[in-house]
């Protein structure tokens, strides 16, 4: 049969002085009886028999959280909100006012000055990530300025424009005309051209001279090939008997030079001496013209003799007689 316990609500007795007190003549321990908010929530506990794992399991706190909290190790703790949290839940637990735990615990510790703590279990560092793009950045801003740094060399050490002489400038003002110019009568409009060239296959015409043939063809195209390319000729013309500039004149001063070479079309000349020095070399156009040094050894050679007139102390000696030649053959 069930015991009869009467009016006895616990069993739980400490020692022989409470037993036969029943535990009338104990105050209940309370939040601000202790040193600290850690040490009053143990005595609670401690006075009401339960352990830290019992109190783990209602409030579903870990247990070295809440031994921590007891022993007012708060650097093992979370940041400081979750610890608030643990302390409200833990003073409930007991049954006491969890504002009023949360109040004592805020009294012996201070709001601190310095930033909240990271969560426990998480590792504080830098999103490499971060760094590459900053970094990124920074060289594309360095590349910019060295560059408008380089076109601000580039253009200080730039030459200065080019301007004319005073003298020219006021010769060209005295040959501008003193009145107002007179413009002659507009140009007729350019003749409309609406019909386009006819377009002719490539080809084409060697095969229709070759019959259609393919072999043809072929045989037609080798033989143009290995066929010499020549020049056009020069217009059958008199030469002038004496040496008349009409371009560019290369070579030594008059009163040093006595033969003169002057290109009737476009060739190359080269003057080497004896020992091979080359003296001149250029592809001249057709008027330009060079002075001979009066020099002992110079071999005069071109790529064409027919284009170019010689003139001895300036007066005709005819074309030039062989590709390579010398000066004192020319002059003799």
């Amino acid at each position: 049969m069930p015991l009869d316990t009467g009016g006895v609500t616990s069993l739980d007795f400490r020692n022989d002085r409470d037993r036969k007190a029943g535990r009338r003549n104990i105050p209940t321990p309370t939040i601000d009886a202790a040193p600290d908010i850690g040490a009053a929530l143990r005595a609670v506990r401690e006075f009401k028999g339960l352990n830290l794992q019992d109190l783990a399991d209602s409030t579903r706190i870990r247990r070295s959280y809440l031994a921590a909290i007891e022993e007012m190790r708060i650097e093992e703790l979370p940041s400081r909100p979750f610890t608030i949290g643990y302390i409200r839940a833990y003073a409930a637990a007991l049954g006491l006012d969890g504002d009023a735990a949360v109040e004592r615990f805020r009294r012996d510790e201070p709001t601190p000055d310095t930033a909240l703590r990271a969560p426990i279990g998480v590792e504080e560092g830098k999103d490499p990530r971060l760094t590459m793009v900053i970094g990124g950045g920074l060289l594309v801003i360095a590349a910019i300025v060295l560059w408008n740094v380089a076109q601000r060399a580039m253009t200080q050490d730039a030459p200065p424009p080019h301007t004319a002489p005073a003298s020219a400038m006021a010769k060209a003002k005295l040959a501008a005309p003193a009145g107002p110019v007179a413009l002659g009568a507009p140009l007729p409009a350019p003749v409309e051209s609406t019909t386009p060239t006819p377009y002719e296959t490539p080809g084409l015409d060697i095969a229709t001279a070759a019959g259609g043939s393919s072999d043809a063809v072929e045989a037609a195209k080798a033989a143009a090939a290995a066929a010499p390319k020549t020049e056009p000729a020069l217009p059958a013309q008199p030469l002038p008997p004496i040496f008349v500039a009409g371009a560019a004149i290369y070579g030594a001063p008059p009163h040093t030079s006595t033969v003169t070479l002057q290109a009737r079309k476009g060739a190359s000349l080269i003057v080497r001496g004896d020992s091979g020095a080359v003296y001149f070399a250029r592809q001249l156009s057709m008027g330009e013209a060079y002075r001979v040094p009066n020099l002992k050894g110079l071999h005069l050679e071109v790529s064409d003799p027919a284009a170019f007139q010689v003139f001895v102390a300036g007066e005709s000696k005819g074309l030039m007689p062989a590709a390579i030649t010398t000066a004192a053959k020319l002059a003799g």
